[in-house]
């Protein structure tokens, strides 16, 4: 709380009317004539007069008070470059149409009495339209996998981050061409 209040202060300009010059006579302390400010008054000495003329001179913006300005922020978060969603978008169309296309050939493989589903989590699914949804989720994870890998704090995962999406969309194209390869 302490830090908010002095960030705030801080970064709040000062005001121009704080420190104003009076010309003239020196100021009295109190207008009443009493005998205690006479006696002040008299035994101190006349103050000579100044040479050089006081005028208010408004402060100009740069010398006022400058907001507060961190060094370097404690904590930044990788961010993702133009040219990475680009390549990530890519691969995602790759990924979910090399899946689309392991579904197709699947079900076609499937309902033509060629073959049968390897995969015992989408065996349920090959002899129905359902598969062409199931198959979309392993790319769908590996589109979240490689994101979360694009802004990972470790140097070393940044440069994978590329890697999932790769190989999950050459997993499916392969897996689609071994299946039309066998109804071939």
């Amino acid at each position: 709380m302490v830090i908010a209040t002095l960030l705030l202060l801080f970064s709040i300009p000062q005001m121009d009317d704080t420190a104003k010059v009076v010309n003239g006579s020196p100021a009295v302390a109190s207008d009443s004539s009493t005998k205690d400010s006479t006696l002040v008054a008299s035994a101190l000495p006349s103050a000579p007069a100044p040479k050089v003329k006081a005028d208010v001179e408004p402060i100009a913006p740069n010398a006022a008070a400058q907001p507060f300005l961190a060094a370097k922020p404690v904590f930044t978060r990788p961010r993702e470059t133009p040219r990475q969603r680009k390549i990530w978008y890519a691969l995602t169309v790759a990924g979910h149409s090399g899946a689309a296309f392991d579904a197709w050939s699947t079900h076609r493989a499937v309902a033509g009495g060629y073959g049968q589903e390897a995969n015992p989590f989408l065996r349920p699914y090959a002899s129905s339209n359902a598969i062409y949804a199931a198959t979309q989720v392993s790319p769908l994870f590996m589109d979240y996998l490689g994101k979360r890998m694009m802004v990972s704090q470790h140097g070393w995962v940044r440069k994978l981050w590329w890697l999932p999406q790769t190989v999950g969309a050459g997993m499916s194209f392969f897996s689609g061409a071994h299946n039309v390869g066998v109804v071939h």
